[in-house]
């Protein structure tokens, strides 16, 4: 019995031990492999799920692919979602990426799954005022989404 419990607890630690190894150096492969796309990003600390707090976390100051598509909604369903759910089903790793559409940062959370999409923040978020779409919406007088929201997310 004892022998078991040594295995188990083991195989827990080890497990934990994985998991803080692999989502720091997720952070750091992505902080430095994807500036050409997202421009300069930096590690940071996340606070994980438990309390804790772990440098997984990737801090991208302006992301270029916003800033050149304008567009929310492209954020949103080619960018934010496929990454969340790459990592997760192909990574092991949970994922949980905040952009922010007024100043084009954009916070990347590893070690965090990320919230239920109807309680995501960035999914309830008005069209951008640059996004080339909705501005066409707006010289014709068609609205955006219910409620303001970006049509395409």
């Amino acid at each position: 019995m004892n022998c078991t419990l040594n295995l188990l607890l083991l195989s827990v630690v080890g497990g934990l031990i994985f998991l803080l190894i692999h989502v720091t150096r997720e952070a750091r492969a992505t902080a430095l492999s994807c500036q050409w796309l997202m421009g300069t990003c930096s590690v940071n600390s996340v606070t994980l799920p438990d309390g804790k707090s772990l440098s997984s976390g990737v801090f991208v100051e302006k992301c270029k692919y916003l800033e050149e598509n304008k567009c929310l909604g492209i954020c949103i369903n080619t960018c934010k979602l496929p990454t969340q759910t790459f990592f997760k089903d192909h990574m092991g790793v949970d994922l949980y990426m905040e952009p922010n559409f007024e100043d084009y940062s954009c916070q990347f959370n590893f070690g965090v799954p990320p919230p239920p999409l109807d309680t995501d923040k960035a999914l309830k978020e008005p069209c951008l005022d640059i996004c080339t779409s909705a501005r066409r919406r707006r010289e014709i007088g068609s609205n955006s989404g219910p409620d303001g929201l970006c049509p395409q997310v």
